[in-house]
């Protein structure tokens, strides 16, 4: 089947890949003018790690990624006011796990399509024709074309999604907080925190900055902020300096250094919850479906799984799209909808509301370290309790 796929980020990238050895015709759409790396920094682990295996890339990633050791929540001061180890997530979910840049993910799996399977950058869909025998989609920069089947990979704020299933507010679930991330070059951070198995934390009531060494002289931030969802008519940095200029800790040159930065990611933290991922010939994958949100620390893994499921079961049913979309969603959704309810659980981590929470996160962080009978309470939060099938593609 020719199979129009709107968005080559790690869903998109993924899902054709799959396609592709299965035997199908994949294009990747996407709006940026070029495949865009970097991006905030992911926890790459459980069973979307193992698809990546079978996918031939765990060298790829592992050569990009970090081996993060610690996480450290500091005050005002700088002086360490929690540690946590990383050896305590490996105690649960095995030695399958790396922390990278979301980015250098997706092009890790694009690196396996790209002289394989077209990609159309510097466009995007205007419009979605179901009729019975195909889709007929048209381009803000191209010419229109016919496809068999269209798949809409293109995350949380999704244009297919808009155009078959109807405006983001239907299937927005705001979780109450913001969240914006970039890299620096050359920041300066004090003595002793340049490490790049360190990830540093600071945090006020309702606000968490981190902040991670990269390779090459670069410096990641990560901002979460509770607000409300507008933007109060300020841009996203004015946004951060309204949160940050005044929490005290390294924020206020952070927020220097963050001004002289083009490429700022920063977004709403939302989930997306739908009665049904698909419509006719249309289907939606990752954010675009069930996005859990960014503070659930799965959402890659999740969105590699799923494309991997997607062209199992179009193998499976032998092209019957119908058969292959509901078996898809039924096997899918439930695991999903657990993952968004561990998702919203996670917000005290990153974005506590009151100086009483902030300590007893911390002494929670410190407990975590005792062992496994403390460790296993939060086990089931990050475990993958989900076992596919062997598809059998390529």
């Amino acid at each position: 089947m020719r199979i129009a796929i709107s968005g080559a980020g790690v869903a998109g990238t993924a899902l054709a890949h799959w396609l592709h050895r299965a035997g199908h015709s994949p294009t990747l759409i996407e709006r940026a003018p070029a495949f865009r790396t970097g991006g905030y920094m992911i926890d790459f682990w459980g069973i979307g790690y193992r698809v990546t295996r079978r996918m031939g890339i765990e060298q790829a990633i592992r050569d990009a990624g970090y081996d993060v050791r610690c996480v450290r929540s500091v005050g005002s001061d700088g002086a360490t006011r929690a540690e946590l180890g990383v050896e305590v997530f490996r105690r649960m979910i095995g030695n399958n796990f790396t922390s990278l840049p979301r980015g250098d993910l997706a092009a890790a799996i694009y690196r396996t399509v790209e002289h394989t399977v077209p990609t159309v950058f510097a466009d995007s869909i205007t419009g979605i024709d179901q009729r019975p025998d195909d889709v007929r989609v048209t381009f803000e920069n191209r010419a229109a074309d016919d496809f068999d089947l269209i798949i809409g990979a293109d995350g949380l704020h999704s244009n297919v999604r808009r155009l078959v299933f109807g405006p983001e507010e239907r299937f927005e679930h705001y979780l109450g907080c913001k969240v914006a991330a970039c890299v620096v070059d050359g920041y300066r951070p004090r003595s002793g925190e340049a490490r790049s198995d360190l990830y540093l934390t600071y945090s006020v009531p309702g606000r968490q900055v981190g902040q991670f060494t990269l390779r090459g002289d670069r410096t990641m931030f990560l901002f979460v902020f509770r607000d409300q969802h507008d933007d109060h008519g300020m841009t996203p940095k004015e946004q951060l300096h309204n949160q940050f200029d005044d929490a005290g800790w390294q924020c206020r040159q952070i927020l220097a250094a963050v001004d002289g930065v083009d490429d700022l990611y920063f977004d709403v933290v939302s989930q997306i919850r739908m009665d049904s991922w698909s419509h006719e010939r249309t289907l939606l994958i990752g954010d675009a479906a069930g996005c859990i949100s960014l503070l659930g620390g799965e959402g890659t893994g999740l969105a590699i799984t799923e494309a991997y499921a997607l062209a199992g079961e179009l193998t499976r049913s032998g092209c019957d799209y119908v058969r292959a979309f509901e078996c898809y969603e039924s096997r899918l959704r439930p695991f999903i909808e657990g993952k968004q309810a561990g998702a919203e659980r996670m917000l005290g981590f990153f974005a506590t509301r009151t100086r009483f929470g902030l300590w007893w996160r911390n002494v929670a962080m410190r407990a975590m370290n005792l062992g496994r009978p403390v460790a296993g309470l939060f086990a089931g939060s990050v475990r993958d309790n989900l076992v596919l099938p062997d598809y059998q593609i390529g």
